[in-house]
């Protein structure tokens, strides 16, 4: 079983971009997608999901913005929307979507960003500490479970071009970093790092300002995570920069797994 979690930095843009050609190529049995920035009605009125492909959307109450989408063709029920938390209980910004895909639970993800100032920031903080607290439902179960997207941190070093000169940037500040360990170490496991060991990258996210695609000077805020009984399924994993080159300013993750 083939799944992919990919920000497309907007759907409609990625549709005009060539995001069909890299449908067909990549083949996934499931798309977790994340800042979709769409509602169903406004995609192009030529445009259809690929053949096969069943879809729930979750989109932001404000246009234009956030959203998460995930499409199967193994199967697609829905479990539920948001993580229950007090700052935006009814998840009016669009940020979680829990479905059955066959046998694997996934969790689509798109995490707060802090950066626009300290308010947001604190937001952030607390949506972290309600995340930690909901996803452990999921570590005991023996069914595999998944918890993907586009989580608007770099854990380590490892995970970021220039980590001394990030330090005070949101998405890579000490305690979102501890944040990171912490969930880690309540019992998921992050794949890409599981595949790729301990060296710099794969990235996963370039700003689009100065030099930082053409040198490869990136983030990797992009995740899947896994619980036991995934991983004990978790066949290899890739992330394909090319994506993140074309059609949004993130590359897709793709991992395979014997399901």
């Amino acid at each position: 079983m083939r799944i992919v979690t990919w920000n497309l930095n907007g759907i409609r843009a990625a549709i005009r971009k060539g995001l069909d050609d890299f449908i067909e190529r990549i083949d996934a049995d499931i798309w977790l997608l994340q800042e979709v920035r769409a509602l169903p009605e406004q995609l192009p009125k030529d445009w259809s999901l690929p053949a096969e492909q069943e879809c729930i959307w979750h989109p932001a109450e404000k246009k234009g913005y956030s959203g998460v989408a995930t499409w199967s063709r193994v199967g697609l029920v829905e479990q539920g929307k948001g993580i229950g938390t007090r700052l935006d209980p009814n998840d009016s910004e669009g940020r979680v979507l829990h479905t059955k895909c066959g046998p694997l639970d996934c969790i689509n993800i798109y995490l707060p960003n802090g950066g626009s100032g300290p308010a947001r920031q604190a937001y952030k903080d607390q949506w972290l500490e309600d995340l930690l607290l909901w996803a452990q439902q999921f570590l005991n179960s023996d069914e595999p479970a998944i918890l993907v997207g586009d989580l608007n941190i770099a854990h380590t070093e490892n995970d970021i071009w220039n980590p001394s000169g990030n330090r005070k940037t949101s998405g890579f500040l000490a305690h979102e970093r501890e944040w990171f360990s912490r969930f880690l170490e309540s019992g998921w496991h992050d794949l890409h790092r599981i595949q790729f060991g301990d060296q710099k990258g794969p990235y996963t996210w370039w700003s689009n300002r100065g030099q930082a695609r053409a040198l490869n000077r990136g983030w990797r805020i992009d995740y899947v995570l896994a619980n036991d009984a995934a991983l004990a399924s978790f066949n290899s994993a890739e992330v394909m920069r090319e994506g993140g080159l074309t059609i949004s300013d993130h590359a897709p993750l793709i991992v395979d797994f014997n399901l």
